[in-house]
């Protein structure tokens, strides 16, 4: 839920491509393409997503000078979502993740799930990665480090 010329964007710096790293305030940021910008059709559901019954809709990556790769919390470490909190609120302890990319949105998601008291588990076939750099691999070692479960969508039952 990227606001226009967002920091995480290449297009937002001179001189630089996406997937290049740079340095900001917070530490090294990975450069993207331009997606999922506020308005655009690009940051909207899919038609057919069922979000009738849907409780609550976090929106993260919106603030300009800081990335979000966690549903929990902002690249800088310190902003919350406010996930967390409701979770708890609700009694939860369990959560499935599924989404993109599987090395970075999901795997921070994961990670501070894990790091929030909750059961992190990924649903393996319903992610896809980018694999920047080695990042699928550091991923998967992350995952076994945190604990953290994968399944399949047909395991879930």
């Amino acid at each position: 839920w990227h606001p226009k010329g967002h920091l995480s964007f290449a297009s937002s710096h001179p001189g630089t491509k996406p997937f290049e790293t740079i340095a900001v305030p917070y530490g090294m940021q990975e450069l993207w393409p331009d997606h999922c910008i506020q308005g655009s059709h690009g940051a909207e559901f899919r038609n057919d997503l069922a979000i009738a019954k849907a409780e609550l809709i976090i929106r993260k990556g919106f603030h300009p000078q800081i990335d979000s790769y966690s549903a929990f919390r902002e690249n800088d470490r310190v902003t919350r979502t406010g996930l967390g909190g409701y979770l708890r609120e609700r009694g939860l302890r369990r959560i499935f993740i599924a989404g993109l990319a599987l090395d970075f949105c999901v795997r921070y998601s994961a990670e501070d799930a894990q790091q929030e008291g909750f059961a992190a588990i990924v649903i393996e076939d319903a992610c896809a990665a980018i694999d920047v750099a080695g990042s699928l691999v550091a991923t998967w070692a992350s995952f076994q480090e945190f604990g953290i479960r994968t399944v399949h969508s047909r395991d879930i039952g």
